[in-house]
């Protein structure tokens, strides 16, 4: 669809919403002042925003560096502004060994060198301020680097005080690391174990120590003090274990992972309020909890502001689709049914109880969703866009992950020795001593690898993908020649554009906040439908999940409810989309339309 399409679309919509909600007369007004309306709009209504995930070690390199540092983001902020988002979410840029890529924090109030100083990072803020954009902080803290100082005494003299801020077992249960292996490493001095959910080199903090819950409080302040305009709280509903750790005993008799014993545990909730109570409180951070493995009934608790938790969560069930048998190291094609339904429930379970979801396909732990459950390669930009949509149509906050808005994909590498992910090289070791191939463990990683997110930010065709004049920490997906900002800036209906819009609308228009979300697809197996309500508009969502074409029949009664009422297109992804939504509807492959009614 052409840019100025689009825009006419928008011009017409914004004299006619724009009045009714605010109850005053705006003049017909030009898209940059449209966009800063929208933009204000969203910083007064948190629930209108949008936020831009960055994975630094990825994003830019100011010089010549292996890795991407705070004075590259700072200098791509234009480019964020010119997007429109409201936050950026930077994953941990703490000191670290970085055995899992900053995920294993060895000073909570320090800069990695690797990323730069503190004055970068308080330029950054200051800057991205200036842009009208809030930084959102990772915070991680259900664990720590073994480089901490803190276990560091707790390992060397088992009587510190230190040794309570972690969890401690003279024998180890049957709990698996999600990294594989044992959750369980024996520290031989002592004959004692130490927990770690995650890699050895990342051990579990003990929540039940107060002392170390007020020295987290206190580290949060600080970020705060800095100028951060929200966290993000990694894993944060596995910081409550159960203080019995038992087994986990399968139906069967078999042992498994031990999550049921420590996820959204006994006491999560109270933490979360204390972490309220003492951090949150009196400001206006904007807070998300990734949530692992947990129910919509315990994030409706999180969520709610009447709990004075979170402002909202991530939740994964809906990425778990392409795991058959709950398995991910396999090659898979993914359930759109069973993706409609978790999406759907998720919508409507969190709308009744108050909560609130953040939304996403992408991050720096999942695949490129247009390789995932798009087509990267003949309709890849038309298949980002509709998938662009089917998400950024819901109720929630929406976040998007560095090359997301512009189709950027999986880089299908060839070898193992062309990955870093630490939970990749892993999975292939184990997996290659149990037997299997391979090929078809290659297979898998093509599909599933964390580093297929993780690949640099594809900025120009220069050598490097514009990411460093040097060598980079990983490779460029091979594609960067002909995938890049600078293309997608060039040309007026590329992805980024309509990733632009799709920001403007949510901006601009309430029922994309408040909108009752009710599927109307009745288990179509090409189409995603569904509807968006309020009193006084509603939206009506297609999309072709497909390469083939399909064709729709909106349900009798959403034809008899919104009888009379005036509806037009509000935006779509192939030029001639039917503008008639009452009679049969066809979609080419991965078409997508939104229509737009009032009364």
């Amino acid at each position: 669809m052409k840019q100025e399409t689009m825009h006419n679309q928008l011009e017409l919509l914004n004299r006619e919403i724009i009045t009714k909600q605010h109850s005053q007369q705006v003049e017909p007004a030009n898209q940059p002042e449209r966009a800063a309306a929208g933009e204000q709009a969203a910083k007064q209504d948190w629930r209108r925003s949008v936020v831009y995930q960055i994975y630094p070690k990825s994003f830019k390199n100011s010089g010549s560096g292996a890795t991407g540092d705070l004075k590259g983001i700072t200098m791509k902020l234009d480019y964020l502004q010119k997007l429109g988002v409201d936050y950026i979410w930077i994953t941990p840029i703490y000191k670290s060994p970085q055995h899992d890529n900053g995920y294993d924090v060895s000073d909570y109030y320090a800069i990695d060198e690797s990323y730069g100083t503190m004055e970068d990072f308080e330029r950054l803020v200051m800057e991205a301020k200036a842009c009208g954009i809030g930084i959102m902080l990772d915070i991680v803290v259900n664990h720590s680097s073994t480089e901490h100082e803190w276990f560091q005494a707790a390992i060397n003299d088992p009587k510190s005080p230190y040794r309570g801020y972690y969890i401690w077992r003279d024998e180890p249960n049957h709990w698996e690391s999600k990294f594989g292996g044992s959750a369980w490493e024996k520290d031989e001095a002592s004959g004692q174990y130490y927990l770690h959910l995650f890699d050895k080199t990342q051990a579990d903090l003990n929540w039940e120590n107060e002392e170390l819950r007020q020295e987290i409080y206190t580290m949060m302040r600080f970020w705060v003090e800095k100028g951060v305009s929200g966290f993000r709280l990694d894993v944060i509903n596995l910081i409550s274990k159960d203080q019995r750790f038992p087994d986990e005993i399968r139906e069967d008799g078999s042992y498994g992972d031990g999550r049921k014993c420590y996820t959204d545990g006994p006491r999560i909730h109270d933490m979360l309020q204390e972490m309220n109570r003492e951090v949150f409180q009196g400001t206006d951070l904007l807070t998300v909890g990734e949530m692992s493995s947990t129910s919509i009934d315990h994030c409706v608790k999180y969520s709610n502001p009447d709990r004075q938790e979170l402002s909202m969560t991530f939740s994964f069930h809906h990425l778990k689709v392409d795991y058959p048998n709950g398995e991910k190291w396999v090659k898979a094609d993914f359930d759109f049914e069973q993706l409609k339904r978790i999406m759907s429930d998720w919508q409507i379970g969190m709308h009744a109880g108050g909560g609130w979801n953040a939304l996403f396909w992408c991050n720096h732990d999942q695949p490129r969703i247009v390789s995932r459950f798009g087509d990267d390669g003949e309709y890849r930009e038309r298949s980002a866009k509709m998938l662009a949509t089917s998400l950024h149509m819901l109720q929630g906050t929406p976040y998007i992950y560095q090359g997301e808005e512009i189709g950027m994909t999986n880089p299908h590498f060839n070898e193992i020795d062309q990955y870093r992910d630490v939970e990749t090289l892993n999975m292939y070791r184990l997996y290659r001593e149990e037997g299997r191939t391979h090929e078809e463990l290659m297979d898998a990683i093509k599909q599933k690898s964390r580093d297929n997110s993780r690949t640099l930010m594809q900025w120009d065709d220069s050598i490097h993908a514009g990411f460093t004049e040097g060598e980079p920490w990983i490779e460029a997906a091979p594609n960067y020649k002909q995938i890049h900002v600078k293309e997608a800036l060039s040309r007026e209906d590329s992805v980024f554009y309509y990733y632009q819009l799709l920001i403007q609308l949510r901006h601009e228009l309430g029922v994309v906040t408040e909108g009752r979300y009710e599927r109307i697809d009745q288990a179509d197996p090409q189409v995603w439908a569904y509807a968006r309500t309020t009193e006084q508009d509603a939206l009506l969502v297609l999309c072709n999940y497909y390469g083939t074409e399909a064709s729709f029949d909106m349900p009798e009664e959403l034809k008899a409810r919104f009888k009379g009422w005036r509806s037009r297109i509000l935006i779509h992804n192939c030029e001639g989309a039917s503008e008639s939504w009452t009679s049969r509807i066809p979609l080419r492959p991965y078409e997508s339309i939104v229509y737009y009614l009032e009364r």
